[in-house]
């Protein structure tokens, strides 16, 4: 068995059981797809596929589904990530327009994904840690209550109410605002702890008291952004997709909500050629992701934070990775922007 017609049978077993979620026998292979060989060269060449382990039967039909190895091999052999099409680029672009703040982007960005791949979309938000502040505000809501609102250059906005223990006039807040400004913007989040304990101590002693309550709640917003965190949409999907998990549905829906789980998943997760990171059954670390892919790419500045989909094995490869990745870099465009 020649290793293009090898490969030319596995995608054919791949792309008929996808299409099917049936296994595929040699006279649907010759009747579907112009492989140029007879029907008996066909189950030979599947059962040369099921000796390397590329394909399996799950009972005793004829019939054949590809396997965790067989799934790899066949990713492995997508030289290209088609585009997606201009119908499809538009629903993007109509869904994703006019996003107001980080959230808002995240939020439709995964329920964007969620809608073209059927599929869980997953969404990092972006590592703050490096980001810079942009703007810091403090409004009074009341004698002694005071909003502190952080917002940093990547766009995300954290706000905390304070008690600032003393009533302070809206004048006393817009000068303190702008000694931390003066001070604070531009600063990374990673700086700021060191940059807030230097700060009451340069102003009046009349304004220290206050000074050290907003510097206080900054620094509790400093760590809240950097949290790392993920965005879910579609798990409706992986649970209409139950039948391709033989044991249990329950695993993956633990692992979703076990947020920790996906996060080091895609820290680990390595980007090909393609700019794309395709993890497959049991090359998941994590049990309870054994019966499931992982399709996922880098976003934003250094495409440091990942975009990606979790569902069945059994899944259409080329187009989850084209919408991935159009997706990411449509956010990637918004962000910059």
């Amino acid at each position: 068995m020649s290793e293009p017609r090898k490969l030319e049978v596995l995608r054919a077993i791949v792309e008929d059981y996808v299409h099917s979620r049936e296994p595929v026998g040699s006279k649907a292979l010759v009747e579907r797809h112009r492989l140029g060989v007879s029907s008996a060269t066909i189950r030979n060449d599947m059962a040369a596929l099921e000796e390397d382990g590329l394909i399996t039967a799950p009972h005793t039909s004829s019939g054949r589904i590809p396997t965790d190895k067989g799934y790899r091999l066949f990713v492995d052999q997508i030289s290209s990530v088609k585009p997606l099409s201009a119908a499809e680029r538009r629903a993007i672009a109509t869904i994703l327009d006019g996003s107001t703040d980080l959230d808002d982007v995240l939020e439709r960005t995964v329920r964007t994904l969620a809608q073209l791949t059927n599929q869980v979309a997953v969404v990092q938000y972006p590592r703050s840690a490096k980001a810079t502040v942009r703007h810091i505000e403090f409004v009074s809501l009341g004698p002694s209550q005071v909003l502190v609102v952080l917002i940093l250059a990547s766009g995300k906005v954290e706000q905390s109410v304070i008690d600032a223990g003393t009533p302070v006039d809206d004048p006393g807040l817009a000068r303190l605002r702008q000694e931390f400004l003066g001070t604070l913007s531009g600063c990374t989040v990673a700086n700021l702890p060191a940059a807030l304990a230097q700060l009451p101590a340069g102003l009046p002693a009349a304004e220290q008291d206050i000074a050290h309550k907003l510097a206080h709640g900054l620094l509790q917003l400093a760590r809240a952004a950097r949290e790392d965190r993920i965005v879910l949409a579609g798990t409706a999907n992986l649970a209409r997709s139950n039948v391709d998990f033989p044991l249990s549905i329950g695993p993956v829906l633990d692992a979703l909500e076990e947020q920790v789980v996906l996060l080091r998943l895609l820290e680990q997760m390595a980007q090909d050629s393609l700019g794309m990171a395709v993890s497959i059954g049991r090359e998941n670390p994590h049990d309870s992701l054994s019966e499931a892919s992982v399709v996922a790419t880098g976003y934003g500045p250094g495409a440091s934070a990942k975009l990606g989909v979790v569902g069945p094995t059994r899944m259409d490869y080329p187009n989850t990775m084209s919408s991935v990745r159009a997706v990411a870099r449509y956010l990637s465009r918004i962000l910059a922007g």
